[in-house]
């Protein structure tokens, strides 16, 4: 019931994912929200952050952020890591996730998108076909209307794990 909302892989945290694994099953390009994915609601860019696009671009990896946010907080943003930015991106609408791919100069089948939210980040990738990774937010303290998303969020998630678990099960059977 809920398959169009479902990540393609659900993890703790965008710093515990193998990029190299990334790389090696030939993904070359990376959409990052930046709220609760890759700092607290309104953070700015910090050392983990920087290292971490250090580590993408020197393993070949092209980045974009891709936002809702206003293009004053994206660009404040991208002072230190220098990536490709998308804001005002109307996530979860078609559009900007193919223009993020443009910029970056990649293709559907080379690209990922890492997100925290399910109806905007996650059903937008999906709506394209785009391989995606759903990370826990890394701050419980959100907006109002992110709060409120989150409730719905709950079934949904719930519904993915038990569908996870039972395709493990059956898989190592």
């Amino acid at each position: 019931m809920f398959e169009c909302f479902f990540p393609d892989e659900h993890v703790k945290s965008t710093y515990d994912i193998d990029y190299k694994a990334l790389y090696q099953e030939g993904y070359r390009g990376i959409l990052f929200d930046i709220d609760n994915t890759l700092v607290k609601h309104g953070g700015d860019a910090d050392r983990r952050v920087k290292a971490l696009f250090e580590l993408l671009q020197k393993m070949g990896f092209e980045c974009c952020l891709i936002s809702n946010n206003k293009k004053k907080r994206v660009s404040r943003f991208n002072e230190r890591i220098g990536v490709h930015t998308v804001f005002n991106a109307h996530k979860p609408a078609k559009k900007n996730y193919y223009y993020a791919m443009e910029l970056m100069g990649t293709k559907l089948e080379t690209t990922v998108f890492i997100g925290d939210q399910i109806f905007t980040d996650v059903y937008g990738a999906k709506r394209i076909g785009m391989r995606n990774i759903l990370v826990k937010p890394i701050n419980k303290k959100e907006e109002v209307q992110i709060v409120l998303k989150r409730l719905f969020e709950r079934p949904i998630l719930r519904e993915f794990r038990l569908k996870s678990r039972k395709r493990k099960r059956k898989k190592n059977g």
